[in-house]
């Protein structure tokens, strides 16, 4: 059986190192439930990672159910966000119930962790979304697209206050697929994780999303904390 993503040493780094795009996608988010009239209600959280995102989520006076398949990810959430309702589970198989907004931070429908993933269980989850969201609800989530990697091979490291992580990303062109090595320490504990992509045509994204129902629209950034650049795109879509 295969391993379980984004285990103990690279959750923690993660969490602690790269939390800036759920804390943008979450002010997004929330300013947009503003100026659709919704002051609470519940907010689904699609690969909830580490709680950030949730945390914020239920501080702006909302419910949240965030599922993930880590479930050191989950065990992170649950002690950040105990108000929260957590599940590890893929995201193919969580039951999304009626709710005012619903995300999938940091590339959730590119993973494959998932056997399933693809474009069109990724569609099959918008038409999900698109019947459990209120009426003026909001669905907002990013996806890695060709061109993610640029060069097509690089070779990156951070690090973090007794942490250190490195990604050796391989893109193959033609073939909308990436691969990420990466290799977590933390303290003296070493891991590595090996990490495979799908990556959308954003074009193609929009369209699904309209063809649902949808009114969709491009981010250039989440809030202040990050800006989409080229490989990655960010998606803002309300059910009229």
């Amino acid at each position: 059986m295969e391993q379980s993503p984004y285990r103990a040493a690279l959750a923690q780094i993660h969490d602690d190192g790269f939390g800036f795009i759920a804390t943008g996608a979450a002010k997004v988010l929330l300013a947009g439930l503003k100026l659709q009239g919704f002051n609470d209600g519940l907010v689904v959280e699609l690969a909830c990672g580490g709680g950030i995102s949730s945390r914020m989520i239920v501080d702006g006076g909302f419910d949240v159910l965030g599922f993930d398949m880590s479930p050191d990810m989950i065990e992170i959430a649950r002690e950040r966000v105990p108000e929260g309702r957590f599940e590890t589970i893929s995201l193919y198989d969580a039951e999304i119930p009626e709710c005012v907004a619903v995300t999938g931070i940091g590339e959730a429908f590119n993973y494959r962790f998932d056997e399933r993933a693809g474009f069109d269980a990724m569609r099959a989850v918008f038409e999900r979304v698109h019947a459990a969201l209120k009426p003026g609800g909001i669905f907002i989530f990013d996806v890695a697209q060709p061109g993610r990697a640029m060069p097509r091979l690089e070779h990156t490291t951070w690090e973090g206050e007794g942490w250190r992580v490195t990604s050796e990303t391989v893109e193959a062109p033609g073939t909308n697929t990436l691969e990420r090595r990466i290799t977590s320490t933390r303290g003296e504990e070493t891991d590595i994780e090996i990490h495979r992509l799908a990556l959308y045509d954003h074009e193609a994204v929009f369209a699904a999303l309209r063809e649902t129902g949808f009114d969709p629209a491009t981010l250039a950034a989440y809030a202040e904390d990050y800006r989409f650049g080229v490989g990655h795109g960010g998606f803002y879509a309300v059910r009229p």
